[in-house]
């Protein structure tokens, strides 16, 4: 019995030391996982194939920079979004970005990011009234411009109609906002006339289909030209106006280049849209998400009130996109490709490759 006392005893002074050392090594590990940054990236609606093409391009530049992206979509429902982002928050979040359904709803999330120290970055939408670290998008009110001031060189006199986006989105506001800096000065002088002005709730085609149908029959037909905020809005207009056999006789504007869209202009029932080169917006968030999780400093081009601060804000430059230039833009850039583009045009129709 002696004997086999101490060897026990040695045998369990072994056993502990290499639980201890088991224990050290998993510790070792474990924080040489911590370092890797992760970035919570809450989308409004991954149905539509806007934010489809900002993921991928966001996560392709985010892995590149050695982050890892939590994704959620809220598919257009602000309590979904909210409770998806509690969700992120409890999950050891550097740094939040949020693609917000509502830019006023959202900021109750805001504040519970900065409760847990998280930054947050509003990514193409404002969140108003929020202590937001940072937002990223295109110069919205230059949107409405591109819009308007294409549909005016078309048809500088006649009946307009205003189909708006989703009134919960600020940037359906700030484009607007563009579309009447250049549409006042020729309504004030009487050359165009405001036959409506409807918005379109969360931004859907079928939405606009109804206003559209609605506007065609109280006008009797007679409207020159509809002022459409994005390419979805602008899709449910051209099927309301094709049932009255007016598509690619009144002229209406877009916005995203959606494929859709950028095949409607080469068929001429859409007459233009507004390009914004999403891998670039995407790309420049991801490495402002890295940046901010690393506490490095962002340069920025700008600033935007919310309600509530002067944002820091990186605004790029949209592009208005018609039939005559959807080769040097979309398609040179790879956002679409010229067979799917060009898909319903005849070949002898169609231009040629480069």
């Amino acid at each position: 019995m002696s004997g086999r006392l101490p060897r026990a005893r040695a045998l369990f002074a072994v056993f502990a030391v290499l639980l201890l050392l088991a224990a050290c090594g998993q510790d070792v590990g474990s924080d040489a996982g911590d370092d890797k940054i992760t970035i919570g990236l809450s989308i409004d609606d991954l149905r539509l194939e806007r934010w489809q093409k900002d993921r991928d391009f966001f996560i392709e530049k985010a892995e590149e920079l050695g982050a890892e992206v939590i994704v959620q979509s809220a598919n257009g429902d602000d309590s979904k979004q909210l409770a998806q982002i509690e969700s992120m928050l409890s999950k050891d979040l550097d740094v939040l970005v949020i693609i917000p359904h509502s830019s006023d709803a959202m900021a109750s999330a805001v504040n519970l990011a900065k409760q847990e120290q998280v930054p947050v970055i509003a990514y193409d939408r404002m969140i108003n009234n929020s202590d937001v670290d940072l937002y990223i998008s295109y110069d919205n009110v230059r949107v409405g411009e591109l819009q308007a001031q294409y549909l005016v060189e078309k048809v500088p006199k006649g009946n307009y109609f205003l189909l708006g986006g989703s009134p919960t989105d600020n940037n359906a506001k700030l484009f607007r906002e563009g579309q009447m800096k250049v549409l006042k000065p020729l309504v004030d002088k009487g050359d165009i006339r405001i036959v409506g002005d409807q918005w379109a709730k969360d931004w859907q085609a079928d939405e606009a289909l109804k206003i559209i149908e609605n506007a065609l029959t109280a006008n009797k037909n007679r409207i020159d030209a509809v002022v459409a905020s994005n390419d979805s809005t602008a899709g449910g207009a051209v099927e309301a106006l094709a049932a009255q056999n007016l598509a690619g006789k009144v002229a209406i504007s877009g916005q995203d280049a959606d494929l859709a869209a950028c095949q409607r202009i080469v068929e001429g029932t859409q007459t233009m849209t507004v390009y914004k080169p999403i891998r670039e917006l995407a790309h420049q968030a991801a490495e402002a998400a890295v940046r901010l999780a690393k506490k490095e400093k962002i340069d920025t081009t700008d600033a935007v009130n919310n309600g509530k601060k002067d944002v820091p804000a990186l605004l790029l430059d949209p592009i208005a996109v018609d039939r005559k230039n959807m080769m040097e833009t979309v398609i040179k850039d790879g956002f679409h490709s010229f067979d799917d583009v060009y898909k319903n045009v005849p070949e002898d129709e169609r231009p040629k490759r480069k």
